[in-house]
C-alpha cells in the first residue's frame, strides 16, 4: 500500500531539495537544474512545509544541512537515482524486459560473457545489465534482480537456485613445475602459493585431504581468479583454480596441472534473486537457460 499523498512530494520538490543539498548552494542548484535561485528556494520552502520539517539552516547567503535533511537527502538521493535507472532501463528496451544482472568479476569475463550472446540471441526482447559484485548485498537497496553467488546457500531475503559445483586443481606454468621438481602433492609446500582472499582456507584443504602435514602457508594475495591465474602463468607460483575457468589456457598448454589431485570445493555457484521476483520473466527465461547451459560444463 502507498504512503498517504501528503507523504510522496513531487519530483521537482524532491529534485531541487537534492540539487541543493549535494551541491551546499541554492545558486549551483539553480544552475544545475536551469531554474531561477527564487525557484529553487520556493520548492525547497515548499517541501519542508509539507513534510513540517527544517531540511536547511539558513546563515546569511550560505544553507547547511539539518540533521533531519542530511539523513533525508541521502534516501531521497538513492531514491531519485533508481528512479532515473528504471526509466533509462525502459528507454532502452519500451517493451520491457530488462535483467540487472550482478556478476562475479572472473565468471562473469570467462564464462558468461562469450555465452551471452546465445542467450540473447534466444530471447531477443530481453535486454541485461551487467554490474559486479563480490560479495551479497541487499537486494531492497539495490537495483538488481539477480546475483551470481559462490559460497553457502545462504542469502538473507533472497532464494537460491543451484547452478554448479566446482573442482579445483592446483596449477602453474610448464617452466615452474619443471624447475621446482613437482612430482606429488608433498613437493608443493617448498613452492610459493597463491592463495586468494575469498578463500582463505583452499590450500589447508587441499593439503589436509592430500594428507600431506603442515605448519603454515604462507604466500602472495590475490582477490581475483584472472589475476592469480595470470601470476601462475607468469611463474610466480601454484595456484588453487576452477578447472572450468582455466579450460583455455591448459588447452594451450600455458597452465599444467602441478600434480594431478584435483579437489572439490566445499562451497558452490548459485543463482539469488528477490523472492518477489521469481516469477519476473526475463529471470525466469535467464535462470532455465543458465541452468542447462552450466549442466553441460
Amino acid at each position: 500500500m502507498l504512503p498517504a499523498r501528503r507523504f510522496l512530494p513531487s519530483l521537482s520538490l524532491l529534485s531541487a531539495f537534492e540539487a541543493a543539498a549535494r551541491t551546499g548552494s541554492i545558486t549551483a542548484a539553480a544552475r544545475e537544474l536551469d531554474l531561477t535561485q527564487s525557484a529553487v528556494s520556493r520548492q525547497i520552502k515548499a517541501l519542508e512545509s509539507q513534510l513540517g520539517v527544517e531540511l536547511f539552516l539558513r546563515e546569511r547567503q550560505t544553507i547547511r544541512l539539518t540533521v533531519a535533511g542530511d539523513s533525508y537527502a541521502r534516501e531521497i538521493r538513492e531514491a531519485l537515482r533508481r528512479i532515473s535507472s528504471a526509466s533509462l532501463n525502459l528507454r532502452a528496451n519500451p517493451h520491457g524486459g530488462t535483467l540487472n544482472l550482478a556478476i562475479l568479476p572472473t565468471f562473469g569475463a570467462r564464462w558468461l560473457a562469450p555465452r551471452l550472446g546465445q542467450f540473447l540471441a534466444a530471447n531477443p526482447g530481453i535486454t541485461i545489465n551487467l554490474v559486479t559484485r563480490l560479495s551479497p548485498f541487499d537486494f531492497r537497496l539495490d537495483s538488481i534482480d539477480a546475483a551470481i553467488h559462490f559460497g553457502d546457500a545462504v542469502w538473507p531475503g533472497a532464494e537460491l537456485t543451484l547452478l554448479m559445483q566446482e573442482q579445483t586443481v592446483p596449477a602453474c606454468s610448464p617452466e615452474f613445475k619443471q624447475t621446482h621438481g613437482i612430482e606429488q602433492p608433498a613437493d608443493l609446500i617448498k613452492v610459493p602459493l597463491l592463495h586468494l582472499t575469498t578463500r582463505p582456507d583452499a590450500w589447508e584443504r587441499w593439503f589436509s585431504e592430500t594428507g600431506v602435514a603442515f605448519d603454515s602457508l604462507h604466500g602472495m594475495l590475490f582477490d581475483q581468479f584472472a589475476t592469480a591465474s595470470q601470476a601462475a602463468i607468469g611463474g610466480l607460483g601454484v595456484a588453487l583454480l576452477p578447472t572450468f575457468l582455466i579450460q583455455d589456457e591448459l588447452k594451450r598448454g600455458e597452465l599444467v596441472p602441478a600434480v594431478d589431485r584435483p579437489m572439490q570445493s566445499a562451497q558452490r555457484y548459485y543463482l539469488a534473486f528477490p523472492r518477489e521476483r521469481a516469477a519476473y520473466p526475463p529471470l525466469v527465461a535467464f535462470r532455465d537457460w543458465i541452468v542447462r547451459e552450466l549442466s553441460k560444463a
